[in-house]
């Protein structure tokens, strides 16, 4: 695998399509393979994106985090992942697509079948309209509840519900909402120099 920085949060996005009829026992089986997973050292969560209902798409987009690029390694050159891959092989119609996510493009690769991150200024953009409302809410409410609270603590408390609020409520909402305005630069050539990290899990 390539090289991350050496004790950053790593997350690393999986495509994979999955043969029809076998959506179901695909989705059982990750399920199960998702609870023993998030059970290993290092390993931070993990999201798996559906096609929508309705569409004919048969690709399943999966988000996993890690605590580092070395966790990253140990996960994906264990006995747990190995037997993973040996179980899910039948149900998939070809290899995974893997590619690792960096910095703000974890909130924003909503849709497994965006081919990269929107541009740097528009997840600023999405994050600053996220990130203000959830401050100045809890500013609101939190704040005064805890504000007598001892300073180190008052912002170990206030950040956490931040961060918190952030990462499973309000930057989905913001994503979903803004999806349309973040990916419409997908329709434009790609420079020759944009660069992605590709990782071979297989």
């Amino acid at each position: 695998m390539a090289a991350s920085s050496n004790s950053q949060p790593v997350h690393v996005a999986i495509t994979r399509r999955i043969k029809p009829g076998c959506e179901q026992e695909f989705q059982a089986a990750l399920k199960e393979f998702f609870v023993k997973s998030l059970a290993q050292s290092g390993v931070h969560g993990a999201a798996l994106i559906v096609p929508a209902p309705g569409s004919s798409s048969t690709e399943y987009g999966i988000i996993r985090s890690f605590a580092s690029a070395a966790e990253r390694d140990a996960f994906y050159a264990s006995a747990l992942y190995a037997e993973w891959k040996k179980r899910v092989a039948p149900l998939s119609d070809r290899q995974p697509e893997t590619r690792e996510l960096h910095g703000l493009e974890a909130f924003f690769r909503q849709d497994n079948r965006d081919p990269a991150p929107p541009p740097r200024w528009k997840m600023a953009i999405a994050t600053y309209l996220g990130v203000v409302p959830v401050i100045m809410t809890l500013a609101l409410t939190l704040g005064p509840l805890i504000r007598s609270w001892n300073f180190v603590l008052y912002n170990l408390v206030f950040n956490a519900c931040v961060v918190a609020l952030l990462t499973w409520v309000v930057m989905p909402l913001i994503t979903r909402a803004l999806h349309g305005w973040l990916q419409n630069d997908k329709l434009k050539t790609p420079k020759s120099d944009e660069h992605h990290d590709h990782f071979n899990l297989n």
